[in-house]
């Protein structure tokens, strides 16, 4: 039980810096003045924070499968919640690949119609991970 415990809150330690990076990360690059250097700054540390998301969402269902050789019985409110939140992570990351390949020489607005909906995609998985946590 020590290991498993282990595994699940060295996982956790890396999903929680995960969300501060993808939240911290989008509303950083909001409230900061504009300035692309900053921004692309910005951009690979929220798109490392969605990494660090999927592989350490990942590891938890990895961790569960290795030592009870199933994946966890979660409610339909919970499964609800963890396809909200696989669906906000496979977005925002992708959304911060296009952000890192595009964004040079865009318009400031175009920019930040992008930091905003990143801001929301973040905001959902963590709303989401409430509900995935209380209604297993």
């Amino acid at each position: 039980m020590y290991m498993q415990n282990l595994g699940y809150a060295l996982t956790q330690v890396v999903h929680n810096f995960g969300a501060s990076a993808v939240i911290g990360g989008a509303v950083a690059a909001l409230w900061l003045a504009p300035r692309p250097e900053l921004e692309r700054a910005l951009g690979w540390l929220v798109l490392s924070g969605w990494a660090a998301q999927i592989a350490s969402g990942a590891a938890f269902g990895a961790i569960s499968f290795y030592y009870y050789e199933q994946f966890p019985d979660i409610s339909y409110a919970g499964t609800v919640a963890l396809v909200i939140k696989v669906a906000c992570a496979a977005s925002g990351f992708s959304l911060a690949v296009f952000y890192l390949l595009v964004a040079g020489g865009r318009p400031q607005a175009w920019r930040r119609g992008i930091w905003l909906i990143m801001v929301f995609l973040a905001t959902t998985a963590l709303t989401a991970a409430v509900f995935l946590l209380w209604f297993k």
